[in-house]
């Protein structure tokens, strides 16, 4: 009779250690993360739960804005099937992404980082756009990820006419200069510089209404069917190369 009732107790403490210390951990998550205002530690509980990579492991991590979150919320299977890490952050400026660049790619130990940064700096996000600023931003991620050894894919801004944007003035222009200065960059640095600004835009410097959700997202189509072909070539193509240098 003892024994059972030790026994009984030992697999409610069991069953109670199994149940209270996901919760535990979940809640003080989700306490540090309403603390968060700018969303830095959104990712987290997801980070730690990603096993360190294996030695021929190809993870491909993605750091971006709501363009980049939606695409895993559209086209969840492209990101599984491909071993690639989603750390899109709606609303969040270059700035913002530099600082949480080390726990979201440098940690997580990826072969290749595709970095899509701009847009919500030219929409004042966090203040009044400086493209001097971004692109010290971008470039302090891109060269972040190079000493880390980490390969390096710098997307373009896709294109958007700004609707709704007021007082900001100028935004296809605005996204056509920074474009470039990434592309300058990019080339400059020996990084691969990925266009996605070309195949989605209209003759009037806006994304392709049969793309777009709003004229700034795109939708599954145009992940689909433009940008996924396009960025897996561009993977493709940095790990083919990478692995006849080892």
């Amino acid at each position: 009779m003892k024994k059972k009732f030790i026994y009984t107790i030992f697999v409610i403490s069991v069953l109670l250690n199994l149940i209270l210390i996901p919760y535990i951990g979940y809640r003080l998550y989700k306490d540090r993360l309403n603390n968060d205002i700018f969303k830095l530690n959104a990712y987290a509980w997801a980070n730690s739960q990603l096993k360190i990579t294996e030695v021929n492991e190809n993870r491909v991590v993605f750091i971006g804005n709501s363009i980049t979150e939606n695409w895993v919320h559209l086209r969840y299977k492209f990101f599984v099937d491909n071993n690639y890490v989603c750390r899109g952050k709606g609303g969040q400026t270059s700035s913002l992404m530099l600082l949480r660049f080390r726990q979201d790619v440098i940690e997580l130990h990826p072969k290749v980082v595709v970095i899509s940064a701009g847009i919500n700096d030219i929409a004042e996000k966090t203040g009044e756009y400086d493209p001097v600023f971004t692109m010290d931003n971008i470039k302090s991620m891109a060269e972040l990820a190079d000493m880390n050894g980490i390969k390096v894919i710098l997307v373009s801004l896709l294109p958007c006419k700004g609707h709704g944007w007021e007082p900001i003035k100028d935004v296809p222009e605005k996204i056509d200069e920074l474009n470039e200065c990434i592309k300058i960059y990019a080339t400059e640095k020996g990084y691969y510089y990925l266009d996605l600004n070309t195949p989605m835009r209209d003759s009037e410097n806006g994304m392709i209404n049969s793309y777009s959700l709003d004229g700034l997202h795109p939708n599954e189509e145009g992940y689909k069917k433009v940008m996924e072909p396009l960025v897996q070539e561009a993977i493709d193509n940095i790990l083919s190369k990478n692995d006849k240098n080892e």
